[in-house]
């Protein structure tokens, strides 16, 4: 197979791209990560600099990886920024790298993708061995991936990247029917508080709407971002994705991108920005004009595990972070990560490192697990 590198998605072709990649899983799409390209989220200046990996056979794109030359750390949800003060500490530079990865989502899917009807175990490496090489080529301290699928995982740690996990919380559908029948497996306690929060918000006069892509409108498209930037400006910097950026995968995307619109009468006064596919819910951005009890939890998770139900929709991932989740029906869920360092001493070092992390996380999780609001029984 033949090699190739490309400094932007638009140099692959849209459908032998979405072959590989799959039509389901929206952050994965030629739509998306063009999206992020042609409204300025990534490239020049944004230290996200396209660097997409493709192998070709005789039938064309057999494999493909997206891949970004990287001048900081940030919009990963993988936090290296020690292992870059290590490197800084001894006079070695961290920066550039190589990521492999969905920029500003931290949502599993895959990240080797292979053409449908290849032997994927025999491929994968092979693209893996393509990074690893391009990476050397250009010079680049290391290269990461993030937040891959379990291909992807047995094909890094079988080409000996480090493997690195971490922990966050999603909700597995049951086949229920209803949210009633969801509540029925919480603890008499906790059915009783997640029934209250509910209640509040519905006593303020708070209704919900979705909407999709194809259906938003500009002006409430606007006032919706504007509800999403409030929420980043909070924090003390601008969003990741910009108004252009959801303007254009509202229109490409259409039914895959969902809101969930709160109002008081016909005023919009909160809102939740999630994708999704029949296999998955991702939860992303909120944001809301006023204060209410509850409504957070609501127009996030309640609102969201209702609409996975009503669609027969297997799993919801909501975000990083976050252990008031728990409380609302989320389990400790391990995402992984793997690094591929080209100096040995610093991947000794990364090495012993993940190991005592590791064990760190592991039993986090198991401690949160006791706190689940899921009866013994269920």
């Amino acid at each position: 197979m033949l090699a190739r590198q490309h400094t932007s998605i638009d140099q692959l072709d849209p459908q032998a791209w979405n072959a590989l990649a799959g039509t389901e899983v929206p952050f994965l799409r030629h739509e998306f990560l063009a999206a992020l390209e042609h409204t300025g989220c990534v490239g020049p200046g944004t230290g996200w600099t396209p660097a997409y990996l493709s192998l070709h056979d005789a039938a064309g794109l057999a494999a493909a990886a997206p891949a970004f030359i990287k001048t900081h750390s940030y919009g990963e949800f993988v936090f290296d920024f020690s292992w870059a003060e290590a490197y800084a500490h001894f006079g070695r530079n961290y920066y550039p790298k190589l990521a492999v990865c969905v920029p500003f989502t931290p949502a599993t899917g895959a990240r080797l993708l292979v053409r449908p009807g290849l032997d994927g175990a025999t491929v994968r490496p092979r693209l893996v061995r393509a990074l690893e090489e391009f990476a050397a080529e250009r010079r680049l301290s290391s290269a990461h991936a993030l937040f891959f699928d379990e291909p992807g995982r047995e094909a890094f740690e079988q080409s000996g990247w480090l493997l690195r996990r971490d922990c966050q919380f999603h909700w597995v559908n049951q086949d229920f029917a209803d949210f009633e029948q969801y509540l029925a497996t919480f603890t008499a306690e906790k059915r009783k508080k997640a029934r209250r929060e509910r209640r509040r918000v519905a006593e303020a006069g708070i209704r919900f709407e979705t909407r999709y892509g194809h259906d938003i409108g500009k002006s409430l498209l606007d006032t919706v971002f504007g509800f999403h930037r409030d929420t980043f400006l909070r924090h003390g910097h601008e969003p990741y994705l910009s108004r252009a950026f959801f303007g254009e995968v509202a229109a490409t995307l259409g039914e895959s991108l969902m809101f969930k619109i709160a109002r008081i009468g016909e005023q919009p006064v909160a809102a939740a920005v999630f994708f999704w596919c029949q296999d998955a819910l991702y939860g992303r951005y909120w944001g809301a004009a006023e204060e209410h009890h509850s409504l957070h939890f609501e127009t996030c998770y309640h609102q969201g595990i209702e609409f996975c139900i009503e669609r027969g929709i297997r799993r919801f991932e909501p975000g990083t972070q976050g252990e008031h989740k728990v409380a609302r029906g989320f389990s400790p869920t391990l995402t992984w990560s793997a690094h591929h360092l080209g100096d040995r001493r610093f991947r000794a070092a990364v090495r012993d490192y993940l190991v005592r992390e590791g064990a760190a996380v592991d039993a986090y999780a198991t401690q949160v697990s006791e706190h689940v609001p899921y009866r013994r029984d269920t």
